[in-house]
C-alpha cells in the first residue's frame, strides 16, 4: 500500500487506487457491512461502501483535512462530506467563502464543485462510532502523504484534532520542518509549517472544530466560528476573499 501511495503519479492515479484500498480488516468489514444493511431511510439507494478519494480541485491551493468519512455519509454517496449533516456546514461555509459552488453536497452527481479548495480524510474508510484505531491512522497516513505531495497547497485546514495531529504527522515524515513545542489544536489556531525544511516555503496549519453534530449542535461551533477559520485559511492561501453572507440573510 505504501508503495502504491508512493508510485501514484497524479491525483487521479491515486483516487484510484485509494478506492480498492483493504488494508485494515476492521474498517473494511464495517463498512461493507453498513452498505449490505442501509438506514432505513435510505433504503433501494446504492451505497459505495469503498474508501473515499480526496475531492476537488487537484492542485488547490487550500486541502481541508477532515477525520474520515460517515457510514451514512461518504460511505453512502462515495464523496466525502456528501448526503450528511456535517457536509452540510462544511460545505455551506465553503460557498459562503467562494469556493464551492452550491451550499449543499447531496450526491456525487449533483454539480457540486469545488474552487481552489479540496477535500481530503485522514481515515478513508468509515471507521465504528466515528473513531478510528491507532493503527488504522497509521495505515492510511501514505494516502494523505502523497495527497499532500501532489497537491501542494499552501495552508491546511484541519477539521478537528485528529486532522491536526494528522497534519502535523504528514508535515514530519515528509521532512518539513514543524515547530517545537508541538502546535496545540484549537479553534482557530495556527501554525507555520516548511516545505522541505528551513529556508523552504511556509505552509499554513489552520484548525477548527469539526463539523461533527456533537459540536454543531451544541453551539460548540457556529457557522461565524467556522466562517472565520474557513476565511483565514482562504486568505493564507490567496484566494479571493467573497462575502456572501447578504445572499444568504436574502435566501433566510
Amino acid at each position: 500500500m505504501e508503495a502504491l501511495a508512493a508510485s501514484s503519479r497524479d491525483t487521479g492515479q491515486l483516487d484510484a487506487r485509494v478506492s480498492v484500498c483493504r488494508a485494515c480488516p476492521r474498517l473494511v468489514a464495517w463498512r461493507e457491512d453498513v452498505a449490505a444493511t442501509a438506514r432505513r431511510a435510505y433504503l433501494g439507494q446504492p451505497y459505495w461502501g469503498r474508501p473515499i478519494s480526496g475531492w476537488g480541485d487537484p492542485h488547490a491551493p487550500l486541502l481541508v483535512v477532515g477525520l474520515a468519512p460517515a457510514a451514512h455519509g461518504g460511505n453512502r454517496t462515495g464523496r466525502v462530506f456528501t448526503g450528511d449533516r456535517s457536509g452540510d456546514w462544511i460545505f455551506a461555509a465553503l460557498h459562503r467563502a467562494g469556493l464551492a459552488a452550491q451550499e449543499r453536497s447531496d450526491h456525487a452527481g449533483d454539480g457540486q464543485h469545488l474552487v481552489g479548495a479540496r477535500i481530503a480524510a485522514a481515515v478513508r474508510c468509515a471507521p465504528p462510532d466515528n473513531l478510528p484505531t491507532t493503527d488504522e491512522r497509521a495505515a492510511c497516513a501514505p494516502w494523505l502523504d502523497r495527497e499532500v505531495q501532489l497537491v501542494r497547497p499552501r495552508v491546511l485546514l484541519a477539521l478537528g484534532g485528529i486532522a491536526w495531529d494528522a497534519s502535523l504527522a504528514c508535515a514530519r515524515r515528509l521532512g518539513w520542518e514543524v515547530p517545537r513545542p508541538r502546535p496545540r489544536f484549537g479553534h482557530a489556531a495556527r501554525a507555520e509549517l516548511r516545505r522541505g525544511g528551513a529556508g523552504g516555503d511556509v505552509v499554513h496549519l489552520v484548525g477548527s472544530y469539526h463539523v461533527s453534530q456533537q459540536n454543531t449542535s451544541t453551539g460548540r461551533l457556529t457557522e461565524a466560528m467556522l466562517d472565520d477559520a474557513v476565511g483565514m485559511a482562504a486568505a493564507l492561501a490567496g484566494l479571493p476573499a467573497l462575502d456572501r453572507s447578504e445572499d444568504a440573510a436574502a435566501a433566510r
